[in-house]
């Protein structure tokens, strides 16, 4: 959609402002149903400034929680969708949320429904929330949808900060040891060189090692940067394709330690999902389809995929997950009960809470454990060029005091 830039009057007086719309005409008609008296209309010259290049959606989960939370609260206090709209515009934190309920309500005023005014911001309402919406509207609960979507959308936050802060910790040591070990090299080993050319003895083997690190990094560190920067390029490039995005997501999820962490998250996630769906009267069939589109991950998407195949064709969506090694059995089981006793929204929570629970555990643990472990890497590094440093000073002032 278009940026337009108006100018007009309304009953408070001259007004000014900028509205999107497909086109000129448009842009004239939602103003006149503001109304606002038109004087003049003009287009907006899109520029990199003014351009929408965020990457992902660009409401912050936290802001979108406390959206949800305020809008279920304002319809059960008799507000109207219309009004609620308006009003958590001018409240809301978020800039881009604020844009954006500003041209849903707009979209409302004309007497669309809320669910369609949304899907016009898909970058914003992800298809999990575009459904529920449609679902509370046809069954009149849009605000306990809203407060189920508040509750999903929390879980899901909770559960991804466990696993950041579990995964920035080693990352962040990580970065830090690698930019004190190449400091040493690049500026603190070079000022020994001399010092070991006048001595002139058989240097250890440890130092020689590290000589040669820090020759290759004054030489050649532009390969390091290089090297950094494809390795970045190649991951995205890797989760762009289906395809590698699979091999990718099945390595991550196999790797020791964090693996059987971002797999419990994954389920976590895909359980709550599925959960929330179900108790919005979601058709199931529509429901394995949006979490499929949703789950972030290659491998459980697939088994999902094929979960929906084995319900068209008269079976039971847990034959897939039984037969790959991403689902633990407790995943299968509690479905299949739940299909069994019509409480398949139910069982699910049920397992969502349980993997929620298990990542929060599992966090605490990896915490524990990566801390000292990443200290004794850090100091060992430090330590072998420090080792590598002394180990010829001793040797040079033994001789100086012999001589």
């Amino acid at each position: 959609m278009a940026r337009f830039k108006y100018e007009g009057r309304d009953r408070a007086g001259k007004k000014n402002g900028v509205i999107q719309a497909s086109s000129r005409r448009e842009a004239m008609q939602k103003l006149k149903v503001q109304g606002i008296r038109v004087i003049a209309v003009e287009e907006v010259p899109e520029t990199i400034l003014t351009k929408d290049i965020a990457i992902g959606n660009p409401v912050k989960l936290q802001h979108m929680v406390i959206f949800l939370r305020q809008f279920s609260t304002l319809l059960k206090a008799g507000v109207t969708v219309v009004d609620s709209t308006k009003i958590l515009a001018e409240q809301t934190e978020s800039k881009p949320l604020t844009r954006v309920l500003t041209e849903v309500a707009n979209e409302l005023t004309e007497g669309n429904p809320f669910s369609e005014a949304c899907a016009k911001h898909k970058r914003v309402f992800e298809p999990l929330f575009l459904n529920m919406m449609r679902a509370g509207e046809a069954t009149g609960s849009l605000d306990e949808t809203l407060e189920r979507l508040a509750i999903h959308y929390e879980k899901q936050h909770q559960t991804r900060q466990k696993v950041m802060a579990a995964l920035s910790y080693p990352a962040v040591v990580g970065v830090i040891a690698i930019g004190v070990v190449i400091f040493l090299l690049a500026a603190v080993v070079p000022t020994f060189v001399s010092m070991f050319e006048d001595f002139g003895g058989e240097l250890p083997a440890i130092t020689k090692f590290v000589l040669a690190s820090s020759g290759f990094v004054q030489g050649y560190w532009y390969f390091l940067v290089l090297f950094v920067i494809l390795l970045i390029v190649s991951i995205t490039m890797i989760r762009k394709n289906k395809k590698s995005k699979y091999y990718f997501d099945s390595f991550m999820l196999r790797i020791p330690i964090f693996g059987p962490m971002l797999q419990k998250a994954v389920l976590a996630r895909m359980t709550r999902t599925l959960s929330s769906l179900f108790s919005s009267s979601v058709p199931i069939l529509q429901s394995l389809s949006i979490v499929e589109k949703v789950v972030e991950n290659e491998v459980i998407a697939r088994v999902i995929y094929h979960s929906r195949q084995s319900l068209e064709k008269g079976g039971s969506i847990t034959e897939p997950m039984k037969k790959h090694w991403a689902f633990p059995p407790l995943v299968s089981q509690m479905i299949a009960i739940g299909e069994e006793t019509g409480s398949l929204d139910a069982m699910l929570g049920k397992v969502a809470d349980f993997y929620e629970q298990e990542v929060e555990n599992t966090t605490d643990q990896l915490k524990a454990l990566i801390e000292p472990l990443m200290i004794v890497v850090l100091a060992g590094l430090v330590g072998t060029i420090v080792t590598s440093i002394m180990v010829p000073m001793f040797e040079i002032f033994n001789n100086v005091q012999n001589f």
